[in-house]
């Protein structure tokens, strides 16, 4: 394909690392020293003005800008009859993502969401076991995801809500979500506080939340930007078993999946251990995905409505919080 990406960050330039094997046709970013570099290395045509990179000859747009810019850009390049992959959460609120899926509808293109997490392997190989079975019927899922920020943390565009529309909760608090919802179903807000304890500024640095799905099968979450060390967990409880995944590679630890398969007799389980410790390639397993869904009519793995139903979740945490 030929691409455009649009933002030349950090997430922009893991993006093109993905690409590999495609055409990066157009790079766009405010900022001139990161278009730059990223343009000489992709040997890209470099724009400021997003709408000038969109009237290049592609055939998708990369979006993995601010998130204020996120929807803004994907609804412009899904009218214009581009396929797009946008950065979760896709855009600050519902109503700013819902003109996308109607507009990726109508053209008959396909809008993927950067949900990488679904392409960890410990995360896909727990997402088969749990579908095949291994563990039983599932009863909850128990998630924690954080980091400790920085120096200078909060003087960054993610504590200017008009810019990112929230705090840690639609931030790494909207993988955790995704996450339960592609191993539970659709699940309703039955409890939830976005509050702030650490970092100063207008934006939550913590969120808890309860969520349910229909048959009473529950998640529990916790992310937060007051992790003093990197942290991830997500457990998959079920009737026979258990399966743990902890750490994402890199400063969150070498990923594992740990399956506890619970005996007749129950006490000690059976247990199993894998790790991965390799490269992160969740980016390069996304992009297949995304590729195979344009090219093959492949199932969009965390498409469009996946953002939109995670957004409406966390609107109604926020929305409770400013009662």
């Amino acid at each position: 394909m030929r691409l455009a990406i649009f933002g030349c960050g950090v997430i922009g330039t893991k993006r093109v690392a993905a690409a590999h094997g495609h055409d990066i046709i157009a790079v766009c970013d405010l900022d001139e020293g990161r278009r730059q570099v990223l343009a000489a290395d992709t040997s890209a045509r470099a724009f400021v003005h997003w709408q000038d990179a969109l009237a290049v000859d592609i055939d998708a747009a990369v979006v993995a800008t601010s998130h204020d810019s996120l929807a803004q850009i994907a609804l412009a390049a899904a009218e214009s009859g581009r396929h797009v992959l946008v950065e979760k959460p896709g855009g600050r609120r519902v109503d700013e993502v819902q003109p996308i899926a109607e507009a990726a509808k109508r053209r008959g293109i396909v809008v993927k969401v950067g949900f990488n997490h679904r392409f960890h392997p410990a995360i896909v190989r727990a997402k088969t076991m749990a579908d095949a079975g291994m563990i039983g019927p599932l009863m909850f899922v128990r998630g924690r995801y954080g980091h400790g920020g920085r120096v200078g943390y909060e003087k960054e565009w993610r504590f200017k809500p008009e810019i990112s529309g929230g705090g840690e909760l639609i931030d790494q608090g909207s993988h955790l979500i995704d996450l339960s919802r592609w191993l539970l179903g659709e699940l309703n807000l039955a409890y939830g506080m976005a509050p702030t304890y650490f970092w100063p500024g207008q934006v939550d640095d913590n969120c808890f939340l309860a969520l349910t799905n229909a048959t009473g099968c529950m998640a529990w979450l916790h992310a937060s930007w007051t992790e003093w060390k990197n942290q991830f967990s997500l457990e998959i409880m079920g009737r026979d078993g258990k399966l743990t995944i902890d750490g994402l590679g890199g400063s969150y630890g070498v990923e594992r999946l740990t399956h506890h398969r619970m005996l007749p007799q129950m006490g000690p389980p059976e247990t199993t251990n894998w790790e991965f410790p390799g490269p992160d390639r969740s980016f390069v397993e996304e992009f297949e995905n995304f590729v195979a869904s344009v090219e093959d009519g492949a199932p969009v793995i965390g498409g469009i409505e996946d953002a939109m139903a995670t957004l409406e979740i966390i609107q109604s945490v926020y929305e409770r919080g400013r009662r």
